[in-house]
């Protein structure tokens, strides 16, 4: 059985950091892309930043490119999202997720598996 569960959010001030973290457990291993998605109050969930778990090629939605970083410990269990430069904007439900199979990295539809999600609330 999958489990996904993140930790790591918060409150912070604008230009400030946070790391998220996301322990995987169940099959892990055998994991396709491994990503982070948020969901802000009334809007759709979208993919924020997304690795390929077997060649470690990442993705990052344009909002976050340059500020934000996806990393995989060398196991593959645990996900990490490094957030610096941090934005009002970028307050939302943050979730750690997980596919088997290929296919936009970045979209929630390859993904199967899903945390239970952290907050993180940036304060300008």
């Amino acid at each position: 059985q999958v489990q996904l569960v993140e930790s790591g959010g918060g409150s912070v001030q604008a230009g400030g950091s946070l790391r998220l973290s996301c322990a995987a457990s169940g099959y892990a291993y055998s994991f396709y892309f491994m990503g982070w998605f948020r969901q802000a109050p009334g809007k759709e969930r979208e993919g924020v930043a997304a690795i390929n778990t077997g060649f470690r090629e990442t993705y990052y939605a344009d909002s976050v490119k340059g500020r934000f970083t996806i990393s995989q410990d060398n196991a593959k269990t645990t996900l990490y999202l490094q957030m610096n430069s941090l934005k009002p904007e970028d307050t939302a439900m943050y979730y750690c997720a997980a596919a088997r199979w290929g296919g936009q990295p970045l979209s929630t539809r390859p993904y199967s598996y899903w945390g239970q999600g952290t907050q993180v609330t940036v304060s300008s």
